[in-house]
């Protein structure tokens, strides 16, 4: 395999598979991106998943430079190491579940909701609509059970992860210490996804919860509230449960609106999505040539 030209150039004196002693450019880069990913996810909105989703698609491009690193591609080709490797060929596959799992989520939503908007258009009125309204809530239904199914093995998988032990010391340990810090975050980002596409928590579960409990995460909930507002697939949700209870004509306008912002908000998280998707192929792909060679 020709060496990349971002590859690490030795000294004639120092060793040929030696990293160096100051970290290598696209390491730092990598490091970056993860910290801007961490620091993107202190909100849960639109505006915010959308930014997550584009800077976890530059943290991708930067682990594609990285694995054309030959330090790289050396670390990964060790025998020693291949429990690991193994091990990060199977989340790559559970991170491409999730990306699908997520896409037919927001399809199913988006089929739902451009059918309620013709049928609005139809129609004159709201006579007729309580079943239609069901259905939407039905398959809304569906969506979540399937993303928490979904995060539950995002969860499992994150666990293995955190306990799975390997030599952190010398270049291959530096490698694959770098490369979960990526896993990490790609969950995390994954996660905080799913569950906005599933949207808030019903209230039945808060009042589940004790006195003590509510005021411990009185400042939690208010500040859910305040990200619902941003959440244009649960706004879309609630405002169709709220216009089927009050049964007021006036409402259909504002029923559209948001229908509206809803479809424009999961087309922009489809084609983010889309686009990681392609790139964490991309990473697997090169793994496993690295395996192959």
């Amino acid at each position: 395999m020709a060496s990349s030209p971002l590859s690490v150039q030795p000294s004639s004196h120092a060793r040929s598979n030696s990293l160096p002693s100051r970290q290598h450019p696209i390491t730092s880069q990598i490091d970056e991106n993860v910290q801007r990913l961490r620091a993107s996810q202190s909100a849960s909105t639109s505006s915010s998943i959308g930014h997550q989703l584009n800077y976890l698609q530059d943290l991708y491009d930067s682990v594609d430079m990285f694995l054309q690193l030959p330090l790289a591609q050396q670390a990964l080709a060790q025998e020693q190491q291949r429990k690991w490797v193994e091990q990060l060929l199977d989340d790559s596959l559970m991170f491409l579940d999730v990306c699908g799992t997520a896409k037919d989520a927001l399809l199913q939503t988006k089929e739902c909701t451009q059918e309620f908007q013709s049928i609005l258009r139809r129609r004159r009125g709201i006579e007729g609509l309580a079943n239609e309204v069901r259905k939407y809530l039905t398959s809304r239904k569906a969506v979540r059970k399937t993303i928490c199914k979904a995060l539950k093995n995002l969860k499992h998988m994150e666990n293995k992860l955190s306990s799975f032990s390997f030599n952190k010391d010398g270049e291959s340990g530096a490698v694959i210490n770098t490369l979960k810090q990526v896993e990490a975050v790609t969950a995390s980002v994954l996660e905080s996804l799913l569950s906005f596409i599933s949207g808030p928590e019903t209230e039945s579960k808060w009042s589940r919860w004790s006195l003590v409990s509510k005021l411990m995460h009185q400042k939690k909930v208010m500040c859910e509230e305040e990200e619902q507002k941003t959440n244009e697939i649960a706004n879309a949700e609630a405002t169709l449960r709220s216009f089927i209870k009050s049964g007021k004509t006036k409402h259909v306008e504002n029923v559209q609106n948001e229908l509206q912002n809803s479809e424009v908000c999961i087309q922009d998280l489809d084609e983010g999505l889309e686009s990681l998707f392609k790139r964490l192929i991309k990473a697997r792909v090169t793994v496993l040539n690295i395996l192959n060679c």
